[in-house]
């Protein structure tokens, strides 16, 4: 019988606790061979564009819909985000939920993150009765595979900017509109960005175990020069994780009021599968 090509019990460890999806397999060599796509000019400039593409974006606004596909092999499961999210303005609001993946829209546990300056307010849970904890924005930390700390969408376009290899695939529809898709892969580096130091060895342990790792990253740009879509992509043999994230109604005012101070507990921490 052959081999998966990551154990499942680690690879369900490294995806998100009491949830699951997702599948395929990856190499190094099938990520090589991705790399060298359809697409004129060089690696260089590919990589550049994406990167002019990040920074753009970074200084407008946009609507946020977030689908992260969780899965170790037996069971999936799916988060979706969405809200609005100003990086410019350094403010947003996120809903989070997480559902079932053959019926998302079925959902149980359910997050409220409102972004403001510095700092992360998050709530929505009934046995806070109304009260929201708080953590510095640069604190947050990633606990799971190809998770934002906080679902911070900045956090996503940084990650997607330090691709390797990149190449352009071609032009394709989003939102309507034609984009030019490019796709690269991560470093490893680039995959722990702000990850929790326990996470960060079982990255460390897979990565030892096989051989190597291999994260896609794809990033969908349109003709004002802006992000439109993202994916990050982690097949682990029968389990994986793929997070696919869509901006649209870029430039669209966002307005957030940050919670009563006196509703607000501050964390040192915070983890779990809706926080990221």
């Amino acid at each position: 019988m052959r081999r998966p090509l990551v154990p499942l019990a680690v690879a369900a460890a490294l995806l998100c606790a009491g949830c699951s999806g997702g599948s395929g397999s990856g190499s190094a060599q099938e990520a090589e061979k991705s790399a060298k796509t359809s697409g004129s000019g060089s690696e260089a400039d590919h990589g550049a564009a994406v990167r002019a593409a990040v920074a753009a974006t970074k200084k407008s606004s946009a609507r946020i819909d977030e689908r992260i596909e969780i899965g170790d092999g037996t069971a999936a499961y799916v988060i979706s985000i969405k809200g609005d999210f100003d990086w410019a303005g350094a403010r947003g609001r996120l809903g989070v939920a997480l559902g079932n993946a053959v019926t998302p829209r079925k959902t149980s546990p359910r997050l409220e993150e409102i972004f403001d300056g510095d700092t992360v307010y998050f709530g929505g849970f009934a046995e806070m009765e109304g009260s929201w904890g708080s953590i510095r924005r640069d604190k947050a930390e990633a606990h799971y595979a190809l998770r934002a700390p906080m679902n911070d969408p900045e956090h996503v376009l940084r990650q997607v900017a330090q691709m390797r290899r990149a190449s352009k695939v071609g032009e394709e529809t989003v939102n309507g509109a034609p984009a030019v898709h490019y796709r690269g892969v991560l470093t490893h580096e680039t995959v722990t960005l702000r990850m929790v130091k326990d996470m960060r060895a079982k990255v460390d342990t897979m990565r030892e175990q096989i051989g190597g790792l291999t994260v896609y990253a794809d990033a969908w740009v349109d003709r004002s020069g802006r992000i439109v879509r993202t994916r990050l992509d982690w097949p682990m043999g029968a389990a994986g994780v793929k997070a696919t994230m869509n901006l649209a109604d870029h430039g669209k005012s966002v307005r957030v009021n940050a919670p009563d101070p006196g509703k607000v507990v501050r964390m040192p921490a915070v983890g779990g599968p809706l926080s990221g």
